[in-house]
């Protein structure tokens, strides 16, 4: 039986890898597969301001036809003439470069530390907000896996990378992103997303 730690460790690896699938090109598999009904359950599961949250990005999804949703998300993401909200952690960082700047080399060095890297059907940088969020889950799932069997050298391990993580890249990059995604989007699933995904970093900051 899952103790109340190990239960919202898990909760909050299961949101961090649910509002990572958001941020790929959308698709009908988003509600044939009940990713919102598992994205509000872990959402509740760890408060009720972040349930509330994730109803509205579930409620967003249907507002709008898939077309609408891929039309927005090119323009905010993809859009050749320069997208509205570019998900990469080092744009939002500073610096001279825009992209694969100290900043990427810095999460591919803490992926590497955790034993990560990224797959090699990832056609994307590394420090992309999904990849990002994808290794946000990996922690997690790896602290509570390591407090079930009882070993604190590697749940305190992963808890430090984790808070590295946050502190460093997530932590820091995500309000401007998220600001610039709900600025940009014209649909309400991307503001929404955005909200929610400011509101999980800002609460994993929070909870440590």
């Amino acid at each position: 039986m899952l103790s109340d730690a190990e239960r919202l460790l898990a909760a909050r690896a299961d949101l961090s890898r649910l509002l990572a699938a958001c941020y790929y090109e959308p698709a009908a598999e988003f509600a044939e597969e009940k990713v919102f009904d598992a994205m509000v359950a872990s959402a509740d599961d760890i408060d009720a301001e972040l349930g509330a949250a994730a109803r509205g990005l579930a409620a967003a999804y249907t507002a709008d036809d898939l077309q609408t949703l891929l039309i927005d998300y090119t323009r905010l993401f993809l859009a050749p003439e320069g997208p509205l909200a570019q998900p990469y952690g080092s744009v939002w960082l500073g610096g001279a470069q825009p992209l694969m700047q100290d900043s990427t080399l810095a999460v591919m060095a803490l992926y590497a530390e955790a034993g990560f890297e990224v797959d090699d059907d990832f056609r994307d940088l590394p420090d992309h907000i999904a990849a990002e969020l994808e290794f946000l889950y990996a922690l997690l799932f790896r602290e509570a896996a390591a407090r079930r069997q009882g070993d604190t050298g590697l749940a305190d391990s992963a808890r430090t990378l984790r808070q590295r993580l946050i502190a460093e890249h997530l932590g820091r990059s995500t309000p401007r992103f998220a600001a610039a995604m709900r600025a940009g989007a014209q649909t309400a699933f991307y503001r929404a997303l955005a909200d929610l995904t400011a509101r999980h970093v800002e609460r994993e900051a929070m909870l440590g």
